[in-house]
């Protein structure tokens, strides 16, 4: 069980943080709630309070023989800023002490997590990118932020990254502190992502259980790490657009086929992480087939084209290309064994292999953990443990962050 200190700051993101803190608290972390006064214009006290279970923190002058700033910043695992205004930036990057919560953030020594919140001209002026820059060479993991819906009509750059996703990398770093390194800064990325629906007739279609929640972890996580990433996203479980990240749409094997082979022009690496359909359906039919008198006998099928070999054969300079393998094995061969032919048979650079099903594998389909081994073309493997799927993606990125330096 973890220690987390969630500090809000005064932003109208501010009513975020209480999806965020139910979801930290859901997890299984005891959650301290540290909010300016600010914060609490915009979010009672009693709210946090009744979803943390515990006293919301506001005023250095409370609890003053406790020392609560000091306390606190010992005590805590990880500090999630959600969310972190310009201001609270500002007074972050220069190190003032003139609160409970920047007090609390000068003695802690575990990972601090900030999510930005604001309109985009001010994370857009130089004095927000010149304090981003200065707390993220100090080692604190300030996300970049969304793009979408700020208040009234405004849109664009600023908006506060999903709840649902800023609890992923809180438990992320709660696994592997060093996973968000600003190591692919300016690297070009193309992720795919869940599987694809072959139309059979106007209602029905041919797909699998994909959820497409690895390839939007692969994705999130490049670009936390600073890559420029496009995810080509086919059909998927109710998930939120990764921050920061370009999405393309598709459904069937063909467009998804398509659309990375387009956006992987200018990429330095493509990773096809969806699971797209082998086969699809020879003939459409125009009308629902009906059961019955006239139903079809069997409905021939034809190959779809092999995304990642087409990859591999275009051979571009520089480029790694990385694949994805559901394995079971057998009774002559392991996970392992099947996993390293396939990386021949595919020429790719790595491959990552999941067991899934059988005594030895778990269903890496649909759920919200994973694990594997990173095959690589040079012959060498790396063990992906049992763990969130953020945490699976950061060390296939460092991996490939290696390779590329």
């Amino acid at each position: 069980m973890a220690e987390i200190v969630l500090g809000v700051a005064g932003g109208i993101a501010a009513y975020k943080a209480c999806e965020l803190l139910r979801r930290l608290r859901e997890a299984g972390n005891q959650v301290q709630v540290v909010a300016t006064p600010n914060a609490l214009r915009f979010v009672g006290a009693a709210t946090f309070e009744a979803l943390s279970g515990r006293e919301v923190l506001t005023e250095v002058f409370e609890h003053v023989p406790d020392v609560t700033h000091v306390a606190l910043g010992r005590r805590a695992d990880l500090v999630v800023c959600a969310p972190a205004t310009a201001d609270l930036l500002a007074r972050m990057a220069v190190g003032r002490a003139d609160d409970l919560l920047t007090s609390t953030l000068l003695t802690a020594r575990c990972p601090v997590l900030a999510a930005p919140a604001m309109h985009t001209e001010m994370w857009d002026h130089p004095a927000t990118v010149d304090n981003v820059a200065t707390l993220r060479r100090r080692g604190t993991i300030v996300l970049e932020p969304a793009s979408g819906r700020l208040t009234g009509a405004d849109s664009g750059p600023g908006r506060l990254p999903e709840p649902v996703e800023i609890a992923e990398f809180a438990r992320l770093l709660l696994e592997a502190p060093g996973a968000l390194p600003r190591d692919l800064e300016g690297r070009r990325v193309v992720v795919s992502a869940g599987g694809t629906a072959e139309p059979l007739d106007p209602v029905r279609t041919l797909g699998n259980r994909s959820s497409g929640r690895q390839g939007y972890a692969l994705a999130r996580v490049a670009a936390q790490r600073g890559a420029d990433v496009t995810l080509v996203a086919g059909t998927t479980a109710d998930l939120d657009p990764p921050a920061a990240v370009d999405v393309v749409r598709v459904r069937t094997t063909e467009e998804m086929r398509t659309a990375v082979l387009d956006a992987g022009k200018g990429a330095e690496v493509v990773v096809m992480a969806a699971a797209v359909a082998d086969f699809r359906p020879a003939d459409v039919a125009g009308f629902k087939i009906k059961k019955g008198p006239g139903e079809p006998e069997a409905i021939p099928l034809t190959r779809n084209p092999d995304i990642l070999a087409e990859l591999v054969a275009e051979q571009v300079p520089g480029r790694l290309v990385l694949g994805f393998a559901a394995e079971t094995g057998d009774a002559d061969h392991d996970v392992l064994s099947f996993g390293r032919a396939k990386l021949e048979r595919k020429g790719c650079d790595y491959l990552v292999v999941n067991a899934v099903g059988g005594p030895t594998g778990h269903n890496a389909f649909e759920g919200a953990d994973n694990e594997g081994w990173l095959l690589g073309a040079d012959g060498s493997s790396v063990a992906l443990p049992m763990g969130s799927k953020a945490a699976l993606a950061a060390r296939v990125w460092d991996t490939v962050a290696d390779r590329l330096a």
